[in-house]
């Protein structure tokens, strides 16, 4: 597969890129858990089909210490025991989150109520800009194509 559009050369989409760089290390350097970060942004690239993200993603994690038995039942988390209640948490809510469009009222109450019994405050609010950057990422490699790449090294993008 070849990209439609090179985000990082292109005068528009370079300078968004460098924003949300910029915005991803908000995430990053909260008190979101790294593992969860991870897990959620996996989960999110797979709903979406980004393979560019999935394979980025699925780097970062085994280069932080993620094992591959979790990094493979992540795409099916609610059968898998591998996780922790809070993890599952995080997915259902980046699940709910990235799939707004299938739910008349947006993310269930319930949804929110699950994920802010197992993280505080900021924590949601890292959680919740993850969701939505890791969408944003998703949409414009989708869209532009981008294939994964063959030499990314993991944290090469923060």
């Amino acid at each position: 597969m070849e990209a439609r559009l090179d985000i990082s050369e292109n005068p528009v989409t370079s300078k968004l890129a460098k924003y949300i760089i910029s915005a991803n290390k908000v995430v990053h350097d909260s008190a979101l858990p790294a593992v969860t970060q991870e897990l959620v942004a996996l989960r999110v690239s797979q709903i979406n089909g980004c393979a560019a993200c999935v394979d980025m993603h699925t780097k970062d994690a085994t280069h932080a210490g993620e094992t591959s038995v979790r990094l493979n039942l992540v795409a099916v988390w609610r059968e898998a025991t591998v996780f922790t209640e809070a993890e599952r948490a995080a997915l259902e809510l980046a699940e709910q989150g990235t799939r707004i469009a299938d739910a008349a009222g947006g993310v269930p109450d319930e949804v929110w109520a699950n994920a802010a019994k197992h993280y505080d405050e900021a924590q949601l609010g890292a959680l919740l800009s993850h969701i939505a950057l890791m969408n944003t990422w998703n949409r414009l490699n989708v869209i532009t194509q981008q294939p994964p790449m063959a030499d990314y090294q993991p944290g090469q993008w923060g």
